[in-house]
């Protein structure tokens, strides 16, 4: 196991518990969330050694490096993703014109292939070598770590750097977003989407809640913490925008956790009482933020 000996926010040496969760997924391991003293900025502690975690993935039912359609809630999944792709683009377009986007931690390349057909000059990074092949074989651009994509992209900058539930898994946090600080435009947005455990179906499924993930979720933000994070590496937050229907996946994934099978009656209810909550508080079970320079 890899020991955390500071924050990886503010560099503070004392942790105090915050839950403890399992993995439902991979290991059936219980893994601790631990919370800062000082900012509260919440993590996984400790973590299966840096070359140990893919082994983590390793399961049909991790989606987004598998593309499966086996069982009703991939197939939801799938069905979902075709209108977030779109959505995700239309967000994108809003924000800055066509030019060169990276998409960091592109999974099997959907919406990187999304962006292509839409003009985009794509670049993606994907290290898990199953996901980068199917991106691959769409004749995308990935590469499979940072110092690949910058021996290929020399000089240039990207208008706009995504992240999309792929921030929370980052190993090189630091070196991660200095990355993005050097290699985004002047005027290019850096856009980021993770869970968010202040919101209503966090708050009701507890150490069931399946956006923990563990051991995979390195890192669980809510709005402050992010904020409080980028704004160490340069950037401030100019705008953020609910997923909504991350909280119906989220709370099927968590009731069939919670109770050893799917209710989806009640993941329907729990996501639909989660979005009418977070009308008021913003706390969405996902949120999207907008970033750019100082």
């Amino acid at each position: 196991m890899h020991q955390y000996q500071f924050c990886p926010v503010c560099n503070a040496e004392a942790f105090r518990p915050f839950i403890n969760c399992k993995d439902y997924t991979v290991s059936k391991e219980t893994f601790q969330i631990v919370e800062c003293n000082d900012c509260g900025f919440k993590f996984t502690h400790p973590i299966p050694n840096i070359s140990d975690l893919g082994n983590y993935y390793r399961s049909e039912d991790y989606i987004s490096h598998s593309n499966t359609k086996k069982g009703l809630v991939s197939q939801l999944y799938h069905l979902v993703r075709n209108q977030t792709l779109k959505q995700k683009l239309k967000l994108i377009s809003t924000l800055v014109s066509r030019g060169t986007i990276l998409d960091y931690g592109c999974g099997t390349g959907m919406f990187l292939n999304t962006c292509k057909k839409d003009g985009w000059n794509s670049f993606g990074i994907e290290p898990d070598s199953g996901a980068r092949k199917i991106a691959t074989e769409m004749n995308l651009n990935t590469f499979a770590n940072k110092q690949e994509l910058l021996d290929e992209l020399g000089t240039n900058q990207f208008n706009a750097i995504t992240l999309w539930h792929v921030l929370e898994h980052v190993t090189d946090l630091t070196e991660t977003l200095n990355l993005f600080k050097s290699r985004l435009d002047n005027n290019g947005v850096l856009v980021i989407a993770v869970p968010n455990y202040k919101s209503h179906d966090a708050q009701h499924y507890n150490q069931f809640w399946a956006a923990y993930d563990v051991p995979r979720h390195l890192y669980h933000f809510d709005k402050s913490s992010i904020e409080n994070l980028l704004a160490r590496h340069g950037f401030k937050l100019k705008e953020t925008k609910p997923m909504k229907f991350d909280s119906f996946y989220v709370s099927m994934l968590s009731e069939k956790y919670k109770t050893g099978s799917i209710s989806y009656f009640k993941a329907l209810y729990r996501g639909l009482l989660s979005n009418l909550k977070a009308r008021v508080s913003g706390n969405y079970s996902s949120l999207i933020y907008v970033f750019k320079h100082k």
